[in-house]
């Protein structure tokens, strides 16, 4: 057996944290969001946005509740800066917004980054510096000292500079980054010493982000990261403490999610994943979890769709179709035993009028987030009758009753089967139609007269039996069974009647009545349909598509999409 070179990689270590206390806390509140979307997320694409996708999708993030925006880094390029003072100068960020700036600590991108910031009420000055082990021996062949004092003379100048600012807020928050690759006490050490300089209080809060720029350890060795940091850091209640996730190992949500239970107060993501390599934490999954969970999120999504489209005009970036909460196919159900489950789950919720969603496989109500309930059920090959009879219903007013399923399912499952694709709602509605309400041979409805006195109901009828008009007269306690009796007397049909129902038909619908008979014939129980204004002469159509099924079932003859019943209405002499 040929293995992989797993010996080239070795495990990340545990931290030691025998009193750790976040795998007993419960997410009860939304964090602080901050969205890297025209920062992080921009830089990732192939083709960064221009003006035009980059003032769109501030605009989203605005819409969407986002307070606090990193819009870019606007020491690196013209287009940065000019975006940047296009914000200003044009008065588009909101009072109670903050605009984030990402900086080096390089004393001419400084500089550079607070001439962009000129005019602006509030401001979070991030700065960052590389701390890992990895980068300090490798990249910048720096010792400790030297990183510390790169981030401290970084901190000075950011500090003397905001000072002297008397119009703009500033906020100042300091990553040490790729902290998931530095040592936990050096970690503690740079942002120390970084916050001696800065000199927050509990009024004057700063930031204090650790960054997992690469994804390195499973996500509860994180939260232990998280919660030492926390337990160790001297000015805490002066500080606020944000994680910084990507997903290199898939499992940034994870990761951040346990994160906030360590300690964590604020978020760095991006809307739908987007960022360096496999991205950062999606904050859309993160907020719509928290949702699932009775959480207030802080963002809105309830248009979902709408979000998708403006991200993906302005990113030019796909959304996987099985995207959790946002995917074309995540409200989606093709395996028989989730219809019939997600089926009963809506009918119990809507009977009852539950005020706690709780619906099998749908861990929100779909409505939430502006999607609507026509895709819930698709069927294809592996899907069963439960998904098709709720299509029926929701899409077309059908309510089918349960012995009809069979039926109509193994209708449904041959075309599937047949083509290999997915079946979709106006095909099965044609199978419908073709296998139950536009059978006319041997029997054909033409028309009826029907009497009541007392409790007797007296019906004349015309009928095409084997082409051929016929009448026919019977007697008994209803149309139903007056037809019945016409029938047998006339020795036109034996049969049991097994079953009935009714109800009237959705306002979509022209006709106003549909009602379902099940008979028993030569031991074998065949469902009919019949649909009419008036629900006798729909129990009627009923009973005659019934035995017309039941005659069909001894033809050599196959339903579907394409019509075969010509050939079956050619056929003479056949009686039931």
């Amino acid at each position: 057996m040929i293995s992989m070179p797993f010996h080239k990689y070795q495990a990340f270590p545990n931290i030691s944290n025998p009193q750790r206390r976040w795998p007993n806390r419960r997410i009860t509140q939304a964090p602080l969001w901050c969205s890297v979307d025209l920062r992080d997320g921009n830089q990732a694409l192939r083709t960064p946005m221009n003006m035009t996708e980059k003032l769109a999708f501030f605009s989203l993030l605005l819409e969407l509740g986002f307070k606090e925006i990193e819009i870019g880094f606007p020491a690196s390029a013209e287009v940065e800066f000019n975006f940047l003072r296009k914000l200003i100068d044009d008065a588009l960020i909101p009072d109670d917004v903050s605009i984030q700036v990402l900086t080096q600590a390089r004393s001419h991108l400084i500089r550079k980054t607070f001439d962009a910031l000129q005019g602006a009420k509030k401001a979070i000055c991030h700065l960052y510096n590389s701390t890992s082990t990895l980068q300090r021996d490798v990249v910048f062949q720096m010792s400790r000292s030297e990183i510390i004092k790169l981030a401290v003379d970084a901190t000075e100048e950011i500090k003397s500079i905001a000072d002297g600012l008397t119009d703009t807020e500033i906020v100042f928050e300091y990553s040490p980054e790729s902290f998931t690759g530095t040592e936990l006490d050096f970690a503690l050490d740079i942002c120390e010493a970084v916050m001696d300089v800065w000199q927050p209080t509990p009024d004057r809060k700063a930031i204090i982000n650790l960054p997992a720029t690469g994804e390195m350890s499973t996500p509860n060795i994180f939260a232990d990261m998280i919660e030492w940091f926390s337990g160790h850091f001297s000015r805490r209640d002066a500080i606020t403490l944000s994680v910084h996730t990507h997903n290199d190992r898939g499992t940034g949500v994870a990761a951040t999610e346990l994160a906030l239970l360590a300690g964590a107060e604020r978020v760095e993501g991006t809307i739908f994943g987007n960022g360096e390599r496999t991205g950062n934490v999606d904050i859309v999954n993160l907020a719509l979890n928290m949702f699932s969970q009775g959480v207030d999120p802080q963002l809105v999504f309830q248009d979902i769709n709408r979000v998708a489209e403006a991200y993906k005009n302005c990113t030019h970036m796909p959304i996987h179709p099985r995207h959790p909460y946002v995917g074309e196919l995540v409200y989606t159900a093709f395996s028989g035993s989730h219809q019939d489950a997600i089926k009963k789950g809506m009918e119990t919720t809507n009977d009852t009028e539950a005020k706690v969603w709780a619906v099998p496989y749908l861990p929100i109500d779909p409505k939430d987030v502006g999607r609507t309930y026509e895709k819930i059920i698709q069927i294809n090959s592996q899907s069963g009758k439960g998904g098709i009879a709720y299509i029926m219903e929701n899409q077309f007013g059908y309510k089918l009753p349960k012995n009809m399923h069979p039926e109509l399912g193994e209708i449904v499952q041959q075309e599937a089967d047949r083509t290999g694709h997915e079946v979709q709602p106006h095909e099965i509605y044609t199978l419908f139609k073709q296998a139950f309400l536009e059978v006319h041979f041997p029997f054909r409805f033409i028309d009826c007269e029907i009497r009541t006195k007392g409790k007797e109901t007296t019906i004349n009828a015309q009928l095409e039996i084997n082409n051929e008009l016929v009448e026919i007269h019977g007697t008994g306690n209803g149309p139903l069974d007056a037809i019945g009796s016409a029938l047998k007397s006339g020795n036109h049909a034996q049969f049991k009647l097994i079953s009935y129902s009714e109800h009237a038909l959705n306002e979509t619908i022209s006709s106003t009545a549909a009602a379902y008979i099940q008979i028993e014939y030569r031991n074998q129980k065949v469902t009919g349909v019949g649909v009419d204004t008036n629900i006798s002469i729909a129990s009627i159509k009923a009973l005659i598509s019934a035995l017309n099924r039941a005659a069909g079932m001894e033809l050599p003859f196959q339903l579907g999409l394409v019509s075969n019943h010509q050939e079956q209405e050619q056929k003479k002499g056949y009686s039931l």
